[in-house]
């Protein structure tokens, strides 16, 4: 299993460098939209949708997002404004009581939404990202995979209590004591070479925690629908919403972060309008 499991990482570790490196913007959102619509797919699986529904949501995904791609590219940057918006005051606010009081989700609207806000404002992000320089997704990617890696391997070996033992039994304190080390280590390391300050490091530990909730989130799902996997598309790995459930909630917040000035604006804009009504 865990040969099965390193493998399908280096290859997908390679195939997706590969993608990043040299794939021109317009062609790299491309694939970031496969990836998406696979997710919703899985998604839609997860959320017991029959089959002609599960057509029609990752379709959805699908058209929308060559809507914006191919014939509104103007639109793209508003999109990822509101998008990243959405994702914040989700994983600040709402993913943490649904982590704490684990309710069960029946219904199925609600079910599609809170997958479209899990999915789509990590692609924009991983364009956004990206375009604004390749290093940042890197750097921030980098730090969800060390976290996870060294959960899973200090879990393995060292875990004894529980983390969310009614959500996802597998994981531990000592798995997140292992990501805490390995990112701690990662953060001062990469502060130590940019010749950044080290307070830089509560960053990444702030990437760290909203990656676990991501996993937890996803697990959650899963656990409601009675699946180990999302899919079992990558052999070890389960589904792509497996590889990127630490993603889909980290990311969206470092983007949030970057464009914070562009929030603040809004705000007083909104403010203005109010008062002056």
């Amino acid at each position: 299993m865990l040969k099965t499991r390193l493998i399908t990482s280096l290859v997908l570790f390679l195939t997706i460098g590969a993608a990043f490196v040299y794939l021109p913007p317009l062609y790299w959102g491309l694939l970031v939209l496969a990836v998406a619509a696979i997710s919703a797919w899985e998604w839609a699986g997860m959320s017991k949708f029959n089959k002609a529904f599960s057509f029609i949501y990752s379709s959805l995904v699908l058209l929308l997002g060559l809507l914006v791609i191919l014939y509104k590219p103007q639109s793209m940057q508003l999109v990822i404004v509101w998008g990243v918006l959405v994702a914040a005051i989700f994983w600040l606010l709402i993913a943490p009581f649904l982590l704490a009081f684990t309710p069960r989700i029946n219904n199925r609207f609600l079910m599609a939404i809170l997958g479209l806000i899990t999915i789509i404002p990590f692609g924009l992000t991983l364009i956004a990202l990206r375009e604004i320089n390749p290093l940042l997704l890197v750097v921030f990617a980098l730090t969800v995979w060390i976290a996870d890696s060294a959960a899973y391997f200090a879990g393995k070996r060292f875990g004894k209590h529980k983390l969310a033992s009614t959500i996802s039994p597998g994981k531990t304190w000592e798995g997140v004591l292992g990501a805490f080390v390995a990112v701690t280590i990662y953060a001062v390391m990469l502060s130590y070479l940019t010749h950044q300050s080290y307070w830089f490091v509560l960053v990444f530990w702030g990437v760290m925690i909203l990656s676990i909730m991501g996993d937890l989130f996803e697990s959650l799902i899963k656990r409601q629908a009675g699946v180990k996997d999302s899919s079992n598309l990558l052999p070890g790995h389960g589904g792509v919403l497996d590889r990127i459930d630490g993603l889909t909630s980290s990311l969206p917040l470092v983007m949030f972060l970057l464009t914070l000035p562009i929030y603040y604006n809004l705000y007083l804009y909104i403010k203005a309008v109010v008062f002056h009504a």
